[in-house]
Formats: structure tokens, C-alpha cells, sequence
């Protein structure tokens, strides 16, 4: 089946004046993905488990189990527009939980395996969810924190737990699902927590829709997406926008295999044989991850045929090692949670500088405002915003009414991030308007790590900031006020492991700062801008 959305023009502005969007008023996601290949192929590979001997899961076995979890899921009143939690790594029951959610209508919440017991209680609590697919590891931490989440009726286990259900067994013994529930395109389908920065995280509600929001990027910055022989893979854990919607998603809709393999920790070495092993062609890769895979050799058996990168710019060092040593040009993207893969950088249809965030996908309509609304200049400084009416933007802040307006200045959705485009339509970030730390290729909001240091009794007032880093590109550092008394010997790595414990190790600091205060503004704000150098290097 070829689903391809754009058509192979000869130039960047003929394809953007030739798209047009065709979004069908019916659609869903697991549908698209997993049960329409299942009918045409049942046997074509639809994911490579590389953590279980390189397992092969066709279309046909992975709508036959998600049709058995719908049923199993409906029998404990999982119903339309509930939620269900997935508490996994990358492995083959992720996709098989948010299909099974999607089946009946659901709402499918991904939860990064390395949140602490505040972080998952926080998100758990706010989206109400009602299920929750884990493992072992996961169950664990859900059990001192299951009297505080009354919506929380049932929890599935791969492998154990306590007060769980074991999901293959359920699986196993339930009938499959006849008739899964008719989802229109605007329906909502998945609910991602993004980084808080003047407040706790915030849910954002995306439909179905934005599933084919995402394809155009695709397509294009993997080169005509999808070749015979594609096969992707990407160590970004697919609890976040990147890995689920830039990579294991789209492949299935393109009938491209998917390898699941997530590393505990991103080891360069392991991730150069799991590609030339499993002759992986297509991949996202974070930019710390490239960094990293660049300084092991590259092993022989790779072959590589496209590479996309986002979440920070790369640099032209890097982008050359990949040219030189690769043989791949490099595709960076730009977007965010809200709203996805809306800018990139394709250097073979575009003149665009090393750095430059690249142009409008096709489809999208993106622009730099001034404050009051107006666009700004070529070349002008101002905030990159993208237009209502492309189908990859948010439906609302799960709850929260009041920020999602804020997030809108009359058509437009407001990034937060400051920006320059060209008179030829080339974008350039220059810096975030707000307090968000990009580390390591994740996005993190200091609200809930300074929540967490201020419960620890010794700490009276924190203030949590990003620090330029050659490697994550900013690291995480908290400045602390402690209460008169108090010992400074020790506390620091305490409170590193406090954060690492009930939140998630990926944002705790790695330096911590003994202060006497804090700058505040006149309204008794702690002015974060003073504490970091400005703008950080991105």
C-alpha cells in the first residue's frame, strides 16, 4: 500500500504549494497501523523484538493480541474516553496496549519507565487514568501510591507484581474483539505529559488526526519514506513524542518493521551492532546519542540509508562526520510536544546554513510573531508560532482550560521559542523564551524537581536552571537555600538522590549550589534568568 502524503516534487516550494491535507472524518490510529496491514499482509514484520532473540511480531499476531487485550480491558470498564497508562520500555506490548486503548476508544498515556513514584502519581492522578499495562518494575512502584489514584481500577503486568493481573495470560484466555469502536479523525487518541515550567507538567490531548499530522516530516526527511527494505529503530524511550510519533508509529503505518530495543542506558557500542545486526536502515537519533556514536567506530554490516535528528541543533562538526564517515546527510526537525515535526532540514532540497532549523513542512504553516501578534521581519527576532488547521496540533491541556488559551495568540499556537526566518522561509532558533532545559535530548521543566528539593526538611527554597554543557547541551543545576542549622556535608549528594528517586534520574541535577538567596522579582518570583547564562547554546 503506498500511504505516501507528499508528492516527489523537484522543489522545497512545489511541494509546500501542491499539498493539500485530506484527513477522512473517520479514523484511528490502530486501525491505520496495526488492523489494516493485518488484513492486506498478516504475515508481513511488523516489529523486531531485539530484547527477545530478535523476535520477528507480524501485523496479523499484533492485531490478534490487541484485539484480545480490547476484550480484556472492556470486560474491567475500560470505555470510551477513558484513559490507559503504559508503563514500559520499548517493547512490543506498548504498541499492543495503545492499539488495544485506541480499539475501544480510548486514550492511550505513555509514562517514562524512569519516573519516580511523585512523578507517576502526578500524571496518574491528573489524567484519572483507569489502567495501567507495567511490568514488575513498574508495579512496584505503583503499589505505594495505588490509595492515592481512586481512578485507578486495574493494573497488567508482563511479568508480575503486586495487586496485578498477568497480561499474557489475560491475553491469552480472552476472546478477541469483534467490533471496535468508530473513532473520528478529531476523536482523542493519546495524552503526553510535557515538562512543567512555571507549574506542574502539563497533559496534551492529541486526536487521531495527528498521527498523519506527522507523515509529511517523515517522508521527507527519511528520503522518500518508505523504501523497500526500510527498517527503523530509535533508542528514544516511545513514552515520548519522538520515539512513539517520529519513528515506531509512522513505520507501522508504512509497513515498515520497527526494531524494539531500549536500552537502560544508550551504549554507542551496542547501538552500532544492534543496527548492523538487524540491518536497520532508518533512524532517529537525539543528538546526544549521535554524539556519543561518533566517538566508537562504526562496525562493518551498517547500512544506513537516512537519519533524522531533532530536540537541539547539531552542528556543522557533526553533521560533516555523518557525510564523511556515513555517507548520510543528516535531516533535522523542529517541534514540540503541542504540536510536532512542523520545520525541517532536508540539505538536498534546501539551501539552508549548518544550524538553521531548515523550512515549513508541507502542510504546515509556520511563522516569527512579534508580541502583539504581527509578523516579524526576515531576519527579525521573535517567536516561532505555527497556524491552526494542521491536523499534528493538540487538541487542549488535559484539564486546563486557562493554558490552553495562553498558549494561542489569535490564529497561532505560540512555541515559546525564539526564533529567525530568512526572506527564503529558512528558519534559525536562537533560544527558549521560558525556563524549559533541553538535556540530553529531553525537554525538562524545573517546577517539579524544585518541589521535590523543597520537601527534603534541610531546604527552605530552591531554584532549579540549565547550565551550557559541550555533551547534553545544558545539565541540570539547583541553587538551594537551606534553613539555619543546617549541615552542607553531604546534602548535596542527598538531594541529587532525592530527585533521582521520586521523580526520574533523567532530570536530576548534576550540580547542586549552596545560596543565601534567591533573586525574586517584585511579585515574590524566583527570577531563574539570573541564576543561568543567557541565551544557552543550543
Amino acid at each position: 500500500m503506498d500511504r505516501r502524503l507528499v508528492p516527489q516534487r523537484e522543489s522545497w516550494e512545489a511541494m509546500r504549494a501542491a499539498f493539500h491535507w485530506n484527513i477522512p472524518a473517520q479514523f484511528n490510529i490502530a486501525e491505520a497501523c496495526c488492523d489494516s496491514w493485518a488484513r492486506a499482509a498478516p504475515g508481513r514484520t511488523a516489529i523486531i523484538d531485539a530484547s527477545e532473540h530478535d523476535r520477528h511480531w507480524s501485523y496479523g499476531a499484533l492485531k490478534d493480541a490487541s484485539d484480545r487485550l480490547a476484550t480484556v480491558m472492556a470486560a474491567a470498564g475500560v470505555g470510551q474516553g477513558d484513559r490507559v497508562a503504559v508503563l514500559l520500555a520499548q517493547h512490543p506490548a506498548v504498541l499492543i496496549a495503545h492499539f488495544a486503548a485506541m480499539k475501544l476508544g480510548a486514550i492511550g498515556l505513555p509514562l517514562f519507565t524512569l519516573f519516580g513514584t511523585d512523578a507517576l502519581e502526578y500524571r496518574l492522578a491528573d489524567s484519572g487514568a483507569k489502567t495501567v499495562v507495567t511490568d514488575a518494575e513498574g508495579a512496584a512502584k505503583l503499589a505505594g501510591i495505588r490509595d492515592s489514584l481512586p481512578a485507578l481500577k486495574d493494573v497488567l503486568s508482563l511479568d508480575g507484581g503486586p495487586a496485578t493481573r498477568a497480561f499474557w495470560d489475560e491475553i491469552a484466555q480472552a476472546d478477541p474483539l469483534v467490533d471496535p469502536v468508530p473513532t473520528r479523525a478529531d476523536d482523542p487518541a493519546v495524552l503526553i505529559y510535557t515538562s512543567g515550567t512555571t507549574g506542574p507538567p502539563k497533559g496534551v490531548l492529541h486526536a487521531h488526526r495527528f498521527l498523519l499530522g506527522h507523515l509529511p516530516s517523515v517522508e521527507l526527511h527519511h528520503r522518500g519514506f518508505p523504501q523497500p527494505g526500510d527498517r527503523g529503530w530509535t533508542p528514544a524511550d516511545w513514552a515520548w513524542i519522538g520515539g512513539l510519533m517520529d519513528m515506531a508509529m509512522p513505520c507501522l503505518y508504512y509497513g515498515v518493521p520497527v526494531v524494539a530495543r531500549r536500552m537502560p542506558k544508550f551504549d554507542p557500542v551496542e547501538a552500532w551492532d544492534l543496527i548492523a545486526r538487524l540491518e536497520v536502515r532508518n533512524l532517529f537519533l537525539p543528538p546526544t546519542a549521535l554524539k556519543l556514536m561518533r566517538r566508537v567506530p562504526v562496525p562493518d554490516g551498517v547500512k544506513l540509508r537516512s537519519i533524522g535528528s531533532g530536540g537541539e541543533s547539531l552542528g556543522a562538526d557533526l553533521l560533516a562526520w555523518s557525510r564523511e564517515v556515513l555517507g548520510i546527510a543528516i535531516c533535522e526537525f523542529y517541534g514540540q510536544t503541542e504540536c510536532n515535526l512542523v520545520v525541517t532540514c532536508v540539505p538536498e532540497l534546501m539551501d539552508a546554513p549548518p544550524g538553521a532549523m531548515g523550512m515549513a513542512v508541507p502542510g504546515h504553516e509556520v511563522a516569527v510573531l512579534r508580541a502583539d501578534g504581527t509578523r516579524a521581519d526576515p531576519d527579525e527576532l521573535g517567536e516561532i508560532c505555527v497556524k491552526r488547521g494542521t491536523p499534528v496540533m493538540f487538541l487542549e491541556y488535559w484539564g486546563k482550560p486557562e493554558k490552553t488559551a495562553e498558549k494561542f495568540i489569535g490564529e497561532w499556537m505560540r512555541t515559546g521559542d525564539l526564533g529567525r526566518c530568512d526572506a527564503a522561509g529558512v528558519f534559525t532558533y536562537v533560544a527558549r523564551d521560558d525556563d524549559v532545559i533541553t538535556s540530553s535530548g529531553y525537554r525538562i521543566g524545573p517546577s517539579e524537581i524544585e518541589n521535590c528539593l523543597a520537601a527534603h526538611p534541610d531546604v527552605v527554597m530552591a531554584a532549579v536552571v540549565g547550565e551550557p554543557d559541550p555533551e547534553r547541551t545544558e545539565i541540570v543545576v539547583a541553587h538551594v537555600v537551606l534553613r539555619e542549622g543546617a549541615d552542607w556535608n553531604g546534602l548535596p549528594e542527598a538531594l541529587i538522590a532525592l530527585v533521582r528517586a521520586r521523580i526520574s534520574p533523567h532530570v536530576a541535577p548534576r550540580k547542586v549550589i549552596r545560596a543565601d538567596s534567591l533573586p525574586m522579582t517584585t511579585t515574590g518570583k524566583i527570577m531563574r534568568r539570573a541564576l543561568r547564562p543567557w541565551p544557552a547554546p543550543r
